[in-house]
């Protein structure tokens, strides 16, 4: 295995965060590098597509700011709990395979660490981000299965 200096590891902070985060962790410590942490809120234009239509795009933004500010809120305590420097968390809005990409690139990463869901099939091997994520990644991805 290559040596790494800085490790991204993404997650939705969904219950199997943990496994991933756990993992990542022990790959920056095998390695002495620099841990971040990323997660990423889909913009309501993108999770609820049309949602504009029924009159209320002005409460879309109000709304993605209050997603954001409590996924930053779960993000930094899942940090603390698992002993990493929440300063080395980041929450952002975008579409989650080309906003983890560009963030990696954007960071300098080495090595992106993420969940992926082992399902039946060759077309549901891993799941849709962490396809995307590989497809044209700037460095290494690890994916940890996640039952």
């Amino acid at each position: 295995m290559a040596g790494y200096n800085r490790v991204l590891v993404a997650v939705d902070m969904t219950p199997e965060a943990d496994e991933v985060l756990s993992t990542a962790h022990k790959v920056a410590d095998d390695n002495g590098a620099e841990l971040q942490c990323l997660t990423v809120v889909k913009p309501i234009n993108y999770a609820y597509s049309g949602y504009e239509s029924v009159g209320a795009y002005t409460a879309i933004p109000a709304f993605e700011e209050e997603l954001q500010a409590s996924a930053r809120s779960s993000l930094n305590a899942k940090a603390k709990e698992m002993g990493l420097d929440p300063s080395k968390c980041d929450v952002q809005v975008g579409r989650p395979a080309s906003t983890i990409k560009d963030y990696a690139q954007s960071q300098g990463v080495d090595l992106i660490v993420m969940g992926s869901h082992c399902r039946h099939g060759l077309g549901l091997l891993l799941g849709s981000t962490a396809t995307g994520v590989l497809h044209g990644a700037p460095c290494d991805v690890l994916t940890v299965r996640v039952t």
